[in-house]
C-alpha cells in the first residue's frame, strides 16, 4: 500500500525512515581489513617515497641533455603531481571503503559558508568519533617522513654555506 495526503501525492509511510537497518559485515571482513591496511601502508610510503624517485626518475630520461633543463623539470613536477593526486585519491577511497565496512557512519558534509551560523549543536559532528586504523597508518606514515627528514637535514645533510673561515 501506498500511503498519501489528502490531495493523493505520494508520501513515505510513517516509520520508514525511523527503523534503523542493520549493518550486516560482509564476508572476510577481517581479511579485506587487513588488505586494506596493507594497500593504505603501501600508498603512504610511497607517496613520500616512490613517487619523488620515479618522477626523478622520468625526468632523468626525459632529457638527452647533460645538464638540468626546464623540460626535465617541467616533466618531473607534472609526473609527481599527477601521482601525488592518485595517490591520495586512492587513500581516500581506501578510507570511504573501510569506513562502510566497519559501518562507520558518514557525516553531513557541507560547506563551512553553508554551516549554520547558530550556537546549537548540529548533531551529525559527533556521528564519526575517533580514528580508524587506515587513518593511523597514513599519521604514522607522515610522522616517521618528517622526523626522517629532520634527522637528515640536522645531522647528516651538511651545511650548504662553503667553508671560507
Amino acid at each position: 500500500m501506498f500511503a498519501g495526503d489528502i490531495h493523493g501525492r505520494y508520501t513515505e509511510p510513517r516509520g520508514a525512515r525511523l527503523r534503523p537497518q542493520p549493518h550486516v559485515p560482509p564476508r572476510f571482513v577481517t581479511l579485506k581489513r587487513l588488505a586494506m591496511a596493507a594497500a593504505s601502508a603501501f600508498l603512504s610510503i610511497n607517496l613520500w617515497t616512490g613517487a619523488p624517485l620515479f618522477a626523478l626518475w622520468v625526468g632523468s630520461h626525459s632529457s638527452n641533455d647533460a645538464v638540468l633543463s626546464m623540460w626535465a623539470v617541467f616533466v618531473v613536477v607534472l609526473v609527481l603531481a599527477v601521482l601525488v593526486l592518485v595517490m591520495a585519491m586512492a587513500l581516500a577511497w581506501l578510507d570511504n571503503t573501510y569506513d562502510e565496512l566497519i559501518g562507520r557512519p558518514h557525516p553531513e558534509r557541507r560547506l563551512p559558508w553553508l554551516r549554520s551560523m547558530r550556537a546549537e549543536d548540529e548533531g551529525h559532528v559527533s556521528a564519526r568519533v575517533g580514528v580508524t586504523l587506515l587513518e593511523r597508518i597514513v599519521i604514522a606514515s607522515v610522522y616517521v617522513a618528517v622526523i626522517s627528514l629532520l634527522i637528515w637535514f640536522f645531522f647528516y645533510a651538511g651545511s650548504p654555506v662553503p667553508n671560507t673561515f
